[in-house]
C-alpha cells in the first residue's frame, strides 16, 4: 500500500512538470491546469489522474481537457524516463470539480 502512494505521489509531480513544461500546445496553457491526484490500481496497470481546470469559460475548459486526453500518449511517453518502476500504468484523465463544487457551497453559505 505504502508502494502505490509513493508511485501516486511520484506520478502527480511528473504528470504536473510535464503538462507545465513538455507540452507545447497553446491550448493546454491558457488555462490554469493543476493535477489534483492520481489514483492507481493496486496492480499498476491504470492510473486515473484527477484534473483541475480553472478557466471562465465552460467550453475552453472542454477543450482544454480534451487537448490533455489527446496528449496523452506523449505525456506517458514522457513519463518513461522519468519514473522508475517496472511497467508504466495507462493513463485515464478525469475533470476534478470539487474546487468549483467548494466555491458553489462557499457562496450559498455566504448569502444565507
Amino acid at each position: 500500500m505504502i508502494r502505490i502512494e509513493r508511485v501516486n505521489s511520484e506520478m502527480q509531480k511528473q504528470i504536473a512538470f510535464i503538462l507545465d513544461n513538455g507540452l507545447k500546445n497553446p491550448l493546454i496553457k491558457s488555462g490554469m491546469l493543476t493535477v489534483t491526484r492520481v489514483k492507481t490500481t493496486p496492480d499498476l496497470k491504470y492510473a486515473k489522474v484527477f484534473l483541475s481546470i480553472f478557466c471562465l469559460d465552460e467550453d475552453q475548459k472542454k477543450e482544454i481537457f480534451k487537448a490533455v486526453e489527446g496528449a496523452a500518449g506523449f505525456i506517458r511517453n514522457q513519463l518513461k524516463g522519468t519514473m522508475k518502476i517496472r511497467a508504466l500504468p495507462d493513463l485515464q484523465f478525469t475533470l476534478d470539480d470539487s474546487i468549483d463544487y467548494s466555491i458553489r457551497i462557499d457562496k450559498i453559505l455566504k448569502s444565507l
